[in-house]
């Protein structure tokens, strides 16, 4: 996993964490809007990331390595985590861990882990590698109608494309697999004093479930509701807007 580092001078440390199907540049961007207030923490995920070919892992091994990472370069005080679907999966797992102090979070569309039965979260999770392996050969531009997302430009298609090139089929199991039904404690208590879960306009419907999930499981969450967006889609199309957000979940 390589971890991208951007205004390493400034004190307080944000850590943004990527959803599936996109790089780390997914937050291109966002850093020129923070990176000279912020310290920024970026990993390009396993699977995901063109400088280490290497598959997925899983949620639980992703977030221990974030944070030993973290640990082992002296940033144990984390001003703001933010990730996005996936991200958000790993994001809600490190702040179960408690191995560093989060001052806030923001999960941003984060899944969480289904209360089904064994046999339906297989079927589920061989129903949505279908989707998107379907996508890596016969075109990123089927990724636009099987979510929630934004319209995506002729660049956006083109970039889908080269991501979904570059991901194995492992990558793709492992990663909807994890993010579905990854590990938690049966008592959730975190040492983050502010924590926030974002929801798409366009994406209601999609995220009820994780919606029900954090409310139970993190009860003190503020909700808000991001207008005009899709899945995922606030840091790349809405950058500015983005960052407002995680300012305001940093005070």
């Amino acid at each position: 996993m390589t971890v991208h580092e951007f205004g390493k001078d400034n004190k307080e440390v944000v850590v943004l964490i990527h959803p599936s199907i996109v790089m780390w540049d997914y937050f291109e961007y966002v850093i020129p809007l923070m990176e000279k207030k912020y310290h920024l923490i970026i990993p390009a995920l396993p699977g995901y990331d063109p400088d280490t070919r290497c598959d997925f892992t899983s949620v639980e091994e992703i977030s221990g390595d974030i944070s030993k990472w973290l640990l082992e370069h002296n940033l144990k005080d984390v001003t703001c985590l933010y990730g996005c679907s996936m991200g958000g999966s790993i994001v809600i797992r490190m702040l179960a861990d408690k191995k560093v102090n989060v001052h806030s979070a923001v999960i941003d569309g984060g899944i969480t882990p289904y209360q089904l039965p064994w046999l339906l979260t297989r079927f589920i999770a061989l129903k949505d590698f279908l989707l998107i392996y379907t996508g890596k050969i016969g075109g990123a531009k089927l990724l636009e109608k099987a979510f929630s997302t934004d319209e995506l430009s002729e660049e956006d298609v083109k970039y889908a494309a080269k991501v979904l090139k570059m991901i194995s089929a492992k990558t793709i199991w492992r990663t909807f697999d994890s993010c579905n039904n990854y590990s938690m404690p049966k008592y959730i208590y975190t040492n983050c004093r502010y924590i926030e879960y974002w929801v798409a306009e366009k994406e209601v419907k999609d995220r009820k479930n994780d919606v029900a999930y954090v409310r139970k499981h993190l009860p003190k969450t503020v909700f808000r509701k991001i207008k005009n967006v899709g899945h995922g889609g606030l840091a790349p199309f809405n950058p500015e807007k983005f960052v407002r957000g995680i300012e305001k979940a940093s005070k």
